[in-house]
């Protein structure tokens, strides 16, 4: 009876062709056992990538590559062993055909898109990319989603076809060198001249600040309550916090140094002028006693 059941006809393909019980369990048999293999060997690639301090990116698209590539060559080589003839899929293209007209074009749309993006590469595991609006880390570029941490720890995921059909901005595409400002302002009658050297000096001399570019010292304007100096610099950094703590770094040092020179930092100030046609009645009234 088993025998039976095992080489029970399921249905004929045309032309002596049929389909068999024992040829859909051995094809699912030989699929798993070669999914588990292609992703085994993908894994080991990617090791021995990581090993030799290749690129995150270029080992995520390595190892891609590979796992898809021994996935379908495990495929068609099942069908190949097993006999089975092409002609299977002829059966599940009116199926396929009604799964597009019901909403599988957004999946293949993404399945799509993330080939582009792996081929491309204009999105890269580890980059810092900021999509509408939110900031973070490239983690993963999947086949249907790439997931983006934020620096907040939270994961953002992101169909691979916004990241194609919508505006992306990669910090770090070319390189992780990034330009930032400090801006301070000190209190009028300063000497402008050197609140720049010092700035200049601060700079320059922090050890994650590059030293080319240079940084530039600006004196931006005549602000209402401040004379505005702006500082701005490179630093390479691989996330968006260590940018802010140079930042915070060298807000400290402004600050310490200023104090040395007693130049003051400028707050906010207003003057009220109060034009009246008669001198103003002042008194002094006593608080009200309190009942015992």
């Amino acid at each position: 009876m088993f025998q039976d059941l095992w080489q029970h006809k399921l249905f004929d393909l045309g032309e002596g062709q049929s389909v068999q019980v024992n040829q859909i369990v051995l094809a699912v048999v030989v699929l798993l056992l070669g999914f588990i293999l292609s992703k085994m060997v993908a894994r080991i690639a990617a090791r021995r990538l990581h090993s030799r301090n290749v690129r995150e990116s270029v080992v995520d698209v390595v190892h891609k590559a590979i796992f898809y590539v021994l996935l379908v060559a495990v495929f068609f080589t099942s069908l190949h062993l097993l006999h089975i003839p092409m002609t299977i899929f002829a059966f599940l293209g009116g199926a396929i055909a009604i799964g597009f007209g019901f909403g599988a074009q957004n999946i293949i749309n993404n399945l799509i898109s993330g080939w582009i993006l792996i081929a491309e590469r204009p999105v890269r595991v580890g980059d810092l990319v900021e999509v509408q609006g939110h900031l973070g880390h490239v983690s993963t570029v999947g086949a249907r989603c790439t997931r983006i941490r934020r620096s907040d720890g939270i994961d953002l995921l992101v169909p691979n076809s916004a990241l194609l059909e919508q505006p992306v901005v990669n910090w770090t595409l070319t390189d992780r060198q990034i330009r930032t400002v400090v801006r301070v302002g000190v209190m009028y009658g300063s000497p402008t001249e050197r609140v720049a050297q010092i700035l200049q000096e601060l700079a320059s001399e922090h050890e994650d600040i590059l030293k080319s570019p240079a940084p530039i010292v600006i004196f931006d304007s005549f602000g209402d309550s401040a004379l505005e100096f702006d500082v701005y610099f490179w630093a390479s950094v691989r996330s968006m916090m260590d940018l802010r703590v140079i930042e915070s770094d060298v807000r400290f040092q402004i600050d310490a140094r200023f104090r040395q020179e007693d130049i003051v930092i400028a707050f906010p100030q207003r003057d009220v002028h109060v034009d009246t046609t008669r001198p103003l009645e002042v008194r002094v009234v006593a608080p009200p006693k309190e009942e015992a």
